[in-house]
């Protein structure tokens, strides 16, 4: 069940007085409101608290949200015609998900917590109507939009072509970029691995356990590991010269 319409104890009533001190409020969707702008969304936004796996929405749905992720990761899922599963991009703090729904269309992907996950649910009636007195968030919103196109785009540019190992050494720098300053991250499951870089199983298994061999990747818990950053480096500029040189071959 998504989460537009899920009641659960961990989704208060619509209030959000916290949007003045919020932690991502500078890189959020109405980081530049202030003053009574700014009091007047506070009652309409919702905070939402989910655990991993949770699902956010799904493909079909009807879109009436937007959501600012606040805190952990959402990985987007959908299938190929042939059946078989895609992680097709992740977003992580300050990203605004969902966008489609404010061209009134369903949303186009499953979106589903990778842990524990903290949102905020902007309604998009709100959006429309701050829209035509804000001129600034007609112009933030299309920057969301730049920003998503290119975040896909860089997805299957980087994650799904390419070498193997150049595909998994590219997921951790982007699970690093989404993960804490202490390098942890959320570690996908080795199917989940696949389904994200377009591999088999048995490969990604392969290329996680060459990554923990390497000091790259230190699994902390089953899902959480921890990414030593000089490492990955290292190893990506090596692959990135082995690929230069075979180019020259």
């Amino acid at each position: 069940m998504s989460a537009t319409k899920k009641e659960t104890g961990k989704v208060p009533p619509r209030q959000n007085p916290m949007c003045a001190v919020c932690e991502v409020r500078c890189s959020a969707l109405f980081g530049s409101l202030k003053g009574p702008a700014l009091a007047r969304v506070q009652s309409e936004i919702e905070d939402v608290a989910l655990s991993a796996n949770e699902r956010i929405y799904g493909p079909g749905d009807a879109g009436k949200d937007v959501y600012t992720v606040r805190s952990g990761m959402v990985r987007f899922e959908r299938h190929t015609e042939g059946g078989e599963l895609r992680i097709v991009r992740v977003a992580g703090r300050g990203d605004l998900i969902g966008l489609e729904a404010l061209l009134q269309r369903p949303y186009n992907d499953e979106a589903l917590c990778c842990g524990p996950v903290k949102l905020c649910r902007i309604p998009c009636a709100l959006i429309d109507k701050l829209a035509d007195e804000q001129g600034a968030l007609r112009r933030e919103l299309m920057l969301r939009w730049q920003t998503t196109l290119e975040a896909s785009e860089a997805w299957v540019a980087n994650l799904a072509t390419g070498p193997a190992r150049r595909r998994m050494l590219r997921l951790l720098s982007r699970l690093s970029e989404l993960g804490l300053p202490d390098g942890t991250i959320w570690l996908p499951r080795r199917e989940k691995i696949g389904a994200m870089l377009d591999l088999t199983f048995e490969t990604a298994s392969r290329l996680v356990s060459q990554m923990r061999r390497e000091g790259v990747l230190d699994l902390t818990t089953p899902r959480l590991a921890r990414v030593n950053a000089q490492a990955l480096r290292e190893a990506s500029a090596a692959q990135d010269a082995e690929g230069r040189d075979s180019a020259t071959v």
